[in-house]
Order: structure tokens, then C-alpha cells, then sequence
């Protein structure tokens, strides 16, 4: 969820500031000039990543339908409250929101704009399937992502590609555009140009996602270390070891892909290194 609702909600702010500055003509000047085109690149490449990063909480609930518990109904959910709270204490951030949604798969997530208003979120699924030494662990994993700040510095990686996104797409779209014209000097941009960026923003910001997904590869490893320094190695493996072996039945949306989950566009793509990797990274700490 952090990480491919994110780039999804990206993408699609970006293409909104596109449109919005060719209706206004915001660059009808800045993409014959490469200073000004830099800077106006730089104002929607990183305003682009942190208005994603400000919606994900709200995006994420939204897209699992995510029940904030705010005054836990049962022994379940205090003893997941509580565990939530003592693992963020020993991490030192503030209390995060925890959240139950409906769904049969083990899933687990953490988003947030910051360590201390974060959010994160538990299925059903998870809950029925894992036993409590297990969903420890899980929820230690996502509250050492909230502590390491991984959000907060995705959000800084995913803005200065889109900056050079955006820069190189207008590059490439006044080429196409003066090829078009010939000789012909028409003043302003042609639909050529706006076609060319539209569609090069998409190709670029795919080697951008592949970047952006190496980055969440590395960052899971961490978090991996994380939790097993809040609740123990052996939890952490354990509950890595269930999840591979319920992955067969997992029916997981994806645009919910979270822990431990492999994306379905290669390794180029998943936002996870392969479960049996993860494992043994962690059978090998002291």
C-alpha cells in the first residue's frame, strides 16, 4: 500500500499539474529556457510527491475501507492497540492511528506523512491466520518503516525523479514540437508538444517507479532488522515463513500490495525482495 498506492497517486497528480499548467500556459516561456524550465520542474516534481505523501493516510483508508480503532470493542483489538503502542514507544515516535479492514489475506501496512501521524493497518486476514508472536512481528516490521522514516525519504527520492521526469518529458516534447513545425514559426507550443510530454512523463516515470521500488527493496531489509530487534529475530522469521506459505491463497488487490507481498511486474517492479531472501538476510544477524 505505502509504496504502489503512492506511486499511483503520484503518477496521477503529476498528469493533473500537467494539464493545469498547459490550460494556464505556465510554460509556455520555461521550456525554451532550461533555468526557468528546471525550477517550474522542481515546483511539481517534489509538490507533486509530498501532496501524495499528504493523501496517503486518507488514500489508504479509502482503498481498503480501514476501520480506525478508536476505542477498542474487544480483547482483540486492545491487545492490538496496546501492542502498537508499546512497539512505538520502544521505537521512539508517536502513537500511530491502528486501523482493522476487511479482507482474507495477511496483510499489514504503515503510511503517514511523518513519525509521529502515521498510520497503520491490519486485515482480517492477518489476524485469523498468524498467531500473536507472528502479528507482533508484522506490526513491528511496519512500526520500524514508520521510525525509519521511509515514507518521509520515499517521498524525497520520488520528487527529485519526478523533477528530472518533468524536466527531460518538455525537453523531449520541444524537440518533437520544432520538428513538427520544419521552418514554420508558429509562436507558443503545438499539440505535438503536449501529446510528446504526456507521453513521455508515462515511459519516464516507469524507469523512475523501477528506481523507486529498488529503494523499497533495500528499505524492507531494514525494517526486517527493525522488527527483530523490537520482538526477535525468530518472530520475525516465523512470521515471515507463515506468510510464504499462505501466499498461494493470497487474492491481494493490487493496489494493496504490502508485506512481504511481490509485485506481479517482475523484480524490476515489486516493491519487496522475495521472501527466502528476506529470511536468510535475517538468519544472519547476530
Amino acid at each position: 500500500m505505502r509504496i504502489v498506492l503512492y506511486l499511483a497517486t503520484n503518477i496521477a497528480i503529476l498528469f493533473l499539474l500537467t494539464i493545469v499548467i498547459k490550460l494556464f500556459g505556465l510554460d509556455a516561456a520555461s521550456h525554451r529556457n532550461l533555468t526557468s524550465l528546471l525550477i517550474m520542474a522542481a515546483v511539481v516534481g517534489m509538490g507533486g510527491s509530498f501532496i501524495s505523501l499528504a493523501l496517503s493516510k486518507w488514500m489508504a483508508k479509502r482503498a481498503t475501507g480501514a476501520r480506525v480503532i478508536t476505542q477498542p470493542q474487544n480483547e482483540a483489538e486492545q491487545w492490538l492497540y496496546s501492542t502498537v503502542q508499546r512497539q512505538a514507544q520502544a521505537a521512539g515516535i508517536g502513537m500511530p492511528e491502528v486501523a482493522i479492514y476487511d479482507g482474507p489475506e495477511m496483510n499489514a501496512f504503515a503510511t503517514g506523512m511523518s513519525k509521529n501521524k502515521a498510520l497503520v493497518a491490519v486485515s482480517v486476514g492477518l489476524l485469523h491466520n498468524m498467531d500473536r508472536r507472528q502479528v507482533e512481528a508484522v506490526l513491528a516490521h511496519e512500526i520500524s518503516h514508520v521510525a525509519n522514516g521511509d515514507m518521509v525519504t520515499m517521498g524525497l527520492i520520488q520528487g527529485v525523479l519526478n523533477t528530472f521526469v518533468v524536466f527531460l518529458a518538455r525537453i523531449i516534447g520541444s524537440l518533437v514540437d520544432s520538428f513538427l513545425r520544419g521552418n514554420r514559426d508558429e509562436g507558443g507550443s503545438g499539440i505535438g508538444y503536449f501529446v510528446t510530454v504526456m507521453v513521455a512523463q508515462v515511459v519516464l516515470g516507469l524507469f523512475a517507479s523501477m528506481i523507486v521500488m529498488w529503494f523499497s527493496r533495500l528499505r524492507e531489509f531494514r525494517a526486517d532488522a527493525g522488527a527483530a530487534g523490537l520482538e526477535g529475530k525468530g518472530a520475525m522469521i516465523s512470521a515471515l515463513q507463515r506468510l510464504a506459505a499462505g501466499h498461494g491463497d493470497n487474492s491481494l488487490p493490487k493496489e494493496v500490495a504490502a508485506f512481504g507481498i511481490s509485485g506481479h511486474w517482475g523484480k524490476l517492479f515489486s516493491s519487496h525482495p522475495p521472501i527466502e531472501d528476506r529470511i536468510a538476510a535475517l538468519q544472519r544477524l547476530a
